[in-house]
């Protein structure tokens, strides 16, 4: 089994960690976002991934080749920007004829993707589309199905806060229904390629699941992954709460929270208390400082005695002693300006 992840987003909502950093290759706990895309996979018996990406390809290089066991990697390169079904089009030549899975890899999930393609083959589908069920499908639009689970039409995003199935940006493709399609362009493979495949009769199913799944777009999101990770609420991952890197130096006089990770090298001073918070690799907190529900990204800098709460240090970040800061992201390297 072979499938398609598509790493080509620009992560422009979790700046400014993205600005040094892939999105997919942000650290989650001890390894990065796409390292746990692909455990998943390989625990379904998926053997080979394809990864396309338009832009920043030197910047998956050293993953790839960090990169130990199933499944293997084969990387694409857009010579243009292609869209999520562009993407995919163009990856047409790596994934074989048999079905395929298809996925964006900023989704953690534990989803079954074993009963997916079981589904798939006993319904003769030709797409099979992953569904969420959420109580608020503002942020995301719904999928119709009938009762025999058949997709019958998006909608689009809800003005009101309704319950319903959501897309959960997991595919299971026939590579023959996309043949009608060049990777020349932008292409959708949501607003263009699923409508027009249930417009012409093809059967295409929801696979609505009771599983684990969070798109880890945004700071808030991004530590919810974490704080999820560690109370074991992901199935087939398991860490101690709270998770310290081996290489990290964390003062006996330093406070942890349980929903705490700290990264290799990282660095927490005496009398210091971390909360709901995300310490990356390189980083430190001075002695006496307060840090809450933040994120502070590698090689940051949060001085002696400073406070921050609900915050996003990007790389290299500073901030100086005995100052409060509430609700900032501090770009790469450079000096927080104190209120």
């Amino acid at each position: 089994m072979k499938a398609v992840v598509l790493v080509g987003g620009f992560g422009t909502r979790l700046r400014p960690l993205t600005e040094t950093v892939k999105k997919e290759l942000l650290p989650l706990v001890d390894r990065p976002i796409l390292d746990h895309v692909l455990d998943h996979l390989a625990r379904h018996g998926v053997h080979e991934v394809i990864l396309s990406s338009p832009y920043l390809e030197a910047a998956f290089h050293p993953f790839i080749e960090a990169r130990q066991g199933d499944p293997t990697i084969t990387w694409i390169t857009e010579a243009a920007p292609l869209g999520t079904g562009g993407a995919i089009v163009n990856a047409l030549g790596a994934v074989g004829d048999g079905p395929f899975f298809a996925l964006n890899g900023d989704i953690l999930t534990d989803l079954d993707l074993t009963g997916m393609l079981e589904a798939h083959r006993e319904r003769e589908a030709v797409v099979t589309i992953s569904l969420h069920h959420v109580e608020d499908a503002r942020a995301f639009g719904l999928v119709v199905t009938d009762e025999r689970d058949r997709v019958l039409e998006f909608l689009e995003k809800p003005i009101d806060p309704i319950p319903g199935e959501v897309n959960a940006g997991t595919y299971i493709l026939d590579p023959a229904v996309l043949g009608a399609w060049s990777a020349v362009g932008e292409l959708s493979i949501e607003r263009e390629i699923f409508p027009s495949v249930i417009a012409s009769g093809g059967p295409v199913f929801g696979y609505l699941a009771d599983a684990y799944w969070l798109d880890l777009g945004t700071p808030e999101k991004y530590l919810q992954a974490h704080f999820d990770l560690l109370d074991g609420k992901v199935h087939g991952v398991t860490y101690e709460a709270p998770w310290i890197a081996a290489t990290a130096g964390v003062d006996p006089g330093a406070r942890l929270g349980r929903w705490v990770a700290i990264g290799a090298e990282a660095r927490v001073g005496p009398g210091a208390q971390v909360d709901d918070s995300v310490v990356h690799p390189g980083a430190a907190v001075g002695d006496g400082a307060r840090v809450l529900r933040t994120i502070v990204g590698p090689g940051a800098h949060v001085g002696a005695r400073s406070t921050v709460e609900d915050c996003v240090l990007g790389a290299g970040a500073r901030v100086p002693d005995a100052v409060s800061l509430s609700g900032l992201r501090v770009p790469t390297d450079t000096e927080a300006a104190p209120a």
